[in-house]
């Protein structure tokens, strides 16, 4: 259940933001790997020093794909995945 919470704030954070995209189908998603895009490439310097700010680390994506990759594995509490959300948002706000 905590998984899909994660999962959940995760997702819905993607395709809320006009910001990000999703790279994989809504109904093929994964629970434990989130995988995303800018929708401006511009941003992306921005973006990668304000997670790099917060301390959040191990989100580039898979090389052939590009983008970003946030892992949710059984370890990584709900706080974790929130503080990703959070950068996201502030993205929004400043852009």
């Amino acid at each position: 259940k905590v998984n899909e919470k994660k999962a959940y704030l995760m997702d819905s954070e993607i395709d809320r933001n006009p910001l990000f995209e999703g790279v994989v189908a809504t109904e093929d998603r994964s629970n434990m790997n989130a995988t995303f895009t800018l929708t401006n490439e511009d941003l992306k310097e921005t973006f990668d020093a304000m997670w790099k700010e917060a301390r959040i680390n191990g989100i580039n994506g898979h090389r052939s794909v590009g983008g970003y990759r946030a892992s949710m594995y059984n370890a990584m509490p709900l706080h974790s995945v929130q503080a990703l959300v959070d950068v996201m948002q502030e993205l929004e706000r400043k852009a």
